[in-house]
């Protein structure tokens, strides 16, 4: 009975700002990891450290230039039902699968052979993704593109969406389209334009030409200013990369190392106002598996509204 009195006591005696921030805390985490790393003993220690969710992908089993399987079908299967053992004993289930991207495996190439090869690549991962039973299917709208074809670039896109927005939902999943690093547009080489999705503008006029059940996901280390985004996408984001930046070039800092110039009660914030419902997925270096929910505790306790 004196036990059960100095449990309440104590939870009447919250901070009323700690028992405002509970919806966030109510936050799943996950972390990007190869599926080749995704053991049971791997499993069941994210697990037990606070992780709920993950995000994969096949890309070990991909040969990027030859648009190629590595392996054949009966081992790319066999590692993916592993895996998903793997997953159903730790309790930990697969939210995401980012699929590959690469100069060759792009969605927007104009040359309609080669688009359509690339299509044809997606739906074979999807195939085997649909083992891991994931809720997104997460594409890169486009590499690095050659001066002056944005516009056309952003058709192929959008024909390439619409084409395996119905194989998604046959293994019913939601396609979200990741924004990209682009903070000029020319790329110092002068002889090619960064990414499409590059900026928050952009970002936003090409979803408003997507599929309306087609989203956006929101990576931290692509932009300047991240909550910008966040708040013009508003009910359209479904997922997220964590990770800090300056949105000049690839970082990937871990969020809690100090390196980047994120402003995280600002995302944090942001996510809330727009009620995102995703977990909030890492995609960053990291010394160990267990800094994750702390970090994302803290920086929710810390959190300046």
């Amino acid at each position: 009975m004196r036990y059960l009195i100095t449990i309440l006591v104590l939870l009447v005696c919250q901070p009323l700002d700690i028992i405002a921030k509970d919806p966030l805390l109510k936050m799943q985490v996950g972390y990007s990891v190869g599926i080749q790393n995704v053991t049971e003993k791997k499993m069941v220690y994210a697990k037990s450290v606070g992780v709920d969710v993950i995000e994969t992908s096949i890309n070990a089993f991909i040969d990027k230039k030859k648009r190629a399987f590595t392996a054949s079908d009966e081992e790319i299967k066999a590692q993916l039902m592993k895996a998903k053992g793997a997953l159903d004993k730790a309790g930990v289930k697969v939210w995401s699968i980012h699929m590959p991207f690469g100069p060759h495996i792009d969605l927007s190439l104009l040359d309609e052979r080669e688009r359509n090869e690339v299509v044809a690549l997606h739906r074979k991962v999807l195939e085997y993704v649909s083992i891991l039973k994931p809720k997104i299917i997460l594409f890169h709208p486009s590499y690095h593109l050659g001066l002056n074809e944005r516009e056309q670039r952003i058709k192929q896109l959008v024909k390439s969406i619409e084409e395996l927005n119905k194989d998604v939902k046959n293994i019913r999943a939601t396609i979200v389209i990741e924004n990209m690093l682009g903070y000029e547009l020319v790329r110092s080489n002068k002889k090619q334009e960064t990414p499409l999705c590059r900026s928050v503008d952009e970002m936003t006029a090409i979803m408003k030409l997507m599929p309306k059940d087609v989203f956006a996901a929101v990576d931290m280390n692509h932009i300047k200013h991240p909550e910008n985004l966040i708040m013009a996408l508003g009910k359209r984001l479904k997922s997220v990369h964590i990770a800090d930046g300056d949105g000049k070039k690839e970082c990937h800092y871990f969020p809690c190392s100090g390196e980047g110039e994120n402003d995280w009660s600002a995302i944090l914030l942001a996510l809330k106002k727009v009620g995102y419902k995703g977990p909030f997925m890492y995609e960053c270096a990291f010394k160990d598996v267990k800094d994750l929910r702390a970090c994302f505790e803290g920086l929710v306790n810390n959190l300046k509204e």
